[in-house]
């Protein structure tokens, strides 16, 4: 899998009585595929996964797949901070016919080496899908350590990191194990141009869900060689893209669609509405959608 370009963090649309909304989930993931967006990733952080079932994991990742329907790759978010876990989910994701999967370091629990190592290779070995490795210590309180990324990329079905540490020094470290095999993707919206600068192919993007065509821009205009272009692109959007993480991903991102008429619902507990204060800060930020 060659994995390029923007990849969408899709959000999970709810009915006001917090069941999954699929309808609504099928006409965002049609507007994606109208918009641009390189591929879906379903049930990460943004996706809400931490608080829904496994039946309605299985049942979001089967509504994506049958309305993409082979047009653009799907990503599932199979994650788990217990292994096993991590790989019944893969396997009904792979089955359902999952393009590839994205897992994530083992919270709370957390790992030595040894143990970090094996549970991303345990996974990909059982489900034999081309398989993401999802960095992002500031949600897990662990992190992957350039040593364990450079001996996982070796391994036949890991593809790619998605990065999202923030940290541009570690994003240097393991960069220089990209190969043809083994790419990164961006995992912060406030660094796709930094971190494309070093080497990552693209990114996976919660600004994506209200600006596609935008977020597509940016990347393949630094694809195409075009990095004046990118980085207008990540500086203009910049606050906006600040302000959808002014309280925890993705209260913001879902007010934020909200805003614009797209009618995702809201939340589940512990996540809830937005603060006033921060609400109305979101708005003056979704101006630059109107100027």
């Amino acid at each position: 899998m060659k994995l390029s370009g923007s990849y969408v963090a899709l959000i999970t649309p709810f009915h006001p009585d917090g069941s999954v909304n699929f309808e609504k989930l099928a006409e965002l993931c049609e507007w994606h595929v109208q918009n641009g967006t390189d591929g879906i990733v379903a049930l990460g952080t943004t996706g809400e996964s931490s608080t829904m079932t496994h039946e309605e994991d299985d049942a979001v990742i089967r509504r994506v797949l049958d309305t993409v329907n082979g047009r653009i790759p799907v990503i599932a978010g199979t994650g788990s901070n217990c292994t096993e876990t991590a790989i019944m989910k893969s396997k009904a994701a792979r089955d359902m016919g999952a393009d590839g999967i994205l897992v994530i370091t083992p919270y709370y629990n957390k790992a030595n080496e040894k143990g970090m190592y094996r549970h991303f290779a345990d996974v990909a070995d059982a489900v034999g899908l081309p398989t993401i490795l999802y960095n992002v210590p500031g949600r897990t309180g662990c992190a992957l350590s350039p040593a364990c990324v450079e001996a996982l990329s070796h391994h036949p079905h890991i593809v790619a990191l998605k990065e999202a540490s923030g940290n541009i020094s570690y994003a240097a470290k393991v960069a220089r194990y990209i190969r043809e095999d083994f790419q990164i993707l961006s995992g912060n919206d406030d660094m796709i141009v930094p971190m494309m600068a070093l080497g990552a192919s693209g990114v996976i993007s919660v600004f994506a869900n209200i600006c596609p065509g935008i977020c597509r821009d940016m990347t393949h205009s630094f694809l195409d060689g075009n990095v004046a272009r990118a980085r207008e692109l990540q500086l203009k959007y910049l606050d906006l893209i600040n302000a959808l993480f002014i309280e925890v991903n993705p209260i913001p991102i879902k007010e934020a669609m909200n805003l614009l008429g797209m009618d995702v619902g809201g939340y589940r507990l512990p996540l809830c509405e937005m603060d006033e204060k921060n609400r109305a800060a979101l708005q003056r930020a979704l101006a630059v959608l109107r100027g």
